[in-house]
């Protein structure tokens, strides 16, 4: 049994976690074989997600020592800690990996602070990347611009059907 100076390590440990993650998720990994897990664990450490199973009661505590209020209904049972700088990572992953792996399940989530359900969790990992939002947003900021130098072609392009047409006539007669 950990003495009482590593439990304080450990949740001192993971207030930090909570503070400098964007992102968190809470999931229950019971019913999971050891090559699934293993693959979740690539699959997170590939999008930069750290990934840990700890005790309930020391992320309980750190929690509260943080200020995140509203996580202890979902601390029953095993859990597992997914913790990433983005808010979206962990859940994209974790939620993928639910689907394929029934017996997994998300429990909860926190969100720069705010607790928010398995709900808010899927919600989040359906948003579209980083870089897709990005590119939305330059292509809204294009738009207008091709729109405009389409105007401003306009009499240019009706000067060149003009000259045209008067080329055409001189050269009819």
């Amino acid at each position: 049994m950990p003495n009482i100076e590593e439990k304080a390590q450990v949740v001192a440990e993971i207030k930090e976690k909570l503070q400098n993650s964007s992102g968190v998720v809470l999931a229950d990994y019971r019913g999971l074989t050891v090559a699934q897990v293993t693959k979740l664990r690539k699959d997170l450490r590939e999008a930069g997600v750290e990934y840990r199973v700890l005790k309930n009661t020391l992320v309980r505590r750190a929690a509260h020592e943080v200020g995140v209020e509203g996580l202890d209904p979902y601390l029953e049972g095993p859990t597992a800690v997914a913790f990433s700088a983005d808010p979206v990572a962990p859940a994209k992953v974790l939620m993928e990996f639910a689907k394929a792996n029934k017996t997994f399940t998300i429990k909860a989530g926190v969100v720069e602070g705010k607790v928010v359900t398995s709900d808010g969790v899927k919600a989040l990992a359906e948003l579209p990347s980083r870089e897709v939002l990005l590119a939305k947003v330059l292509g809204g900021m294009q738009a207008p611009l091709y729109g405009l130098v389409n105007v401003l072609q306009g009499p240019i392009r009706k000067l060149g059907y003009a000259l045209e047409e008067v080329r055409k006539l001189k050269a009819a007669q």
